[in-house]
């Protein structure tokens, strides 16, 4: 019994260790995901900025105009580069997209890394993150919610099992009994 308690004491204390330890990794991500997602917008910014520009002398800044005579154009080379043109149209409206998703309170833009980022860009975030330990105010509140929220989770989920458990070990005695 003794044993039993020690171990579920320091259990409870590694969960709530991994806890703190994953929730300070929370603004750094959030932040390298930013930086990642800025280096691509401007990337794409340039990239853009050329059709754009004959977009705007041509067809009055309509890009979707521009694409339709490209694609609708005899010329092959012109029909060719009408699909690379939307591909960076697109990646832009996607980065614009995500940019004004990270333009918001703290906790929402966490939310929006760890739940609905756009997956190309949170996938290569995350190949390339660097696990830091910043010992900063938001770091380390980060750290103590998340361990917090973990072990609450840990102490419900084990807190439901017990119940129902017990509510089911009940059940067979009576049903045993009569």
């Amino acid at each position: 019994m003794f044993l039993t308690s020690i171990f579920r004491a320091y259990s409870r204390l590694a969960v709530f260790a991994v806890g703190i330890l994953l929730g300070i990794q929370v603004p750094s991500f959030v932040e390298q995901y930013n930086q990642r997602i800025d280096a691509h917008f401007r990337e794409v910014n340039i990239n853009i900025s050329g059709f754009q520009d004959t977009a705007d002398r041509l067809f009055d800044g309509d890009l979707e105009a521009l694409i339709a005579y490209y694609a609708n154009s005899n010329d092959a080379v012109f029909e060719s580069d009408a699909g690379s043109i939307r591909l960076v149209v697109t990646r832009y409206n996607r980065l614009l997209v995500e940019r004004s998703a990270l333009d918001s309170n703290a906790f929402a833009v966490a939310m929006h890394v760890m739940f609905a980022a756009d997956q190309e860009f949170y996938q290569e975030a995350m190949r390339q993150y660097s696990y830091t330990v910043p010992l900063n105010s938001i770091a380390i509140q980060w750290g103590l919610a998340v361990a917090i929220f973990i072990t609450l989770i840990l102490d419900l989920t084990i807190f439901i099992f017990r119940k129902y458990y017990g509510l089911a070990k009940l059940r067979k005695s009576n049903v045993a009994h009569n």
